[in-house]
């Protein structure tokens, strides 16, 4: 059983799912970040690999990821500091990136590295369904990564069961079709998100896009297994003269 898997066989509800950029506020901050986040109490870990378009992403991300690349981050780099993470680090990792980089480096050698390092799914928004299906996905498999697609609030309910077909892990539901770190009117967010779970979907639902403190965490998680926070978690360790402390109040903040 994958780590995502037995994370959703234990705990069904109220799941915590926290992104930052790989590399992001210092080079060598990623795996201080990722130790501080699961000593908090963060259920799941989604690491961005920084890319110079980021088209899913608001300014936050965008900023942090080129910084990140400012500071030296790319995907050979980020493999080298995850060598040895799993000797810490026990809570579900997923990479989350865009497919340019990943074909630059090569995909079948990014998911064989992803996988030896201790890697547990990827997140590829910019990788179509239909070139999944006929080539990556059966990389993806061969490696036992989940991969996790995204659905919108306009995603039709035949799409929808495609993807959640496909996906393994979770399914991403975006909060609306928007950019990350954008306002949003919760009732249309609950409204889909009931839309979603009266389909009974294969996979549990984690919510992002939006989602920034305890209160819009506690408005979605009664309607989804649980939600993923990026931006405003990126902005509180920008703010933070330490990503360690930092990382600690703001979880604390959302979890207590």
């Amino acid at each position: 059983m994958s780590r995502i898997k037995d994370l959703f066989e234990r705990k069904k509800e109220n799941v915590l799912n926290v992104y930052f950029t790989a590399g992001y506020p210092s080079l060598e901050s990623t795996l201080e970040i990722m130790s501080a986040l699961q000593d908090a109490g963060v259920d799941l870990i989604e690491l961005g690999m920084p890319y110079s378009d980021p088209l899913a992403d608001g300014p936050v991300i965008q900023e942090s990821s080129l910084i990140a690349l400012d500071n030296g981050m790319t995907i050979a780099k980020l493999f080298e500091q995850l060598k040895s993470f799993r000797e810490k680090i026990h809570v579900p990792v997923v990479l989350m990136g865009y497919m340019n980089p990943v074909l630059q480096y090569g995909f079948e050698k990014f998911c064989a590295d992803a996988a030896a390092v201790g890697i547990d799914g990827l997140i590829l928004p910019d990788l179509p369904p239909l070139e999944f299906e006929q080539s990556h996905g059966a990389i993806v498999k061969k490696h036992a990564l989940d991969f996790i697609f995204l659905v919108t609030p306009e995603t039709s309910e035949e799409r929808v069961r495609k993807l959640d077909g496909l996906s393994s892990g979770f399914l991403y539901a975006v909060s609306s079709s928007s950019t990350t770190g954008k306002e949003k009117n919760f009732d249309d967010v609950i409204a889909y998100l009931k839309r979603l779970r009266s389909y009974q979907l294969a996979n549990p639902v984690l919510v992002g896009f939006g989602i920034k403190d305890k209160e819009t965490f506690g408005a979605v998680a009664p309607f989804a297994n649980g939600a993923i926070i990026g931006s405003a978690f990126i902005k509180a360790i920008s703010a933070g003269e330490n990503p360690k402390s930092a990382t600690q109040d703001f979880i604390s903040a959302v979890l207590n």
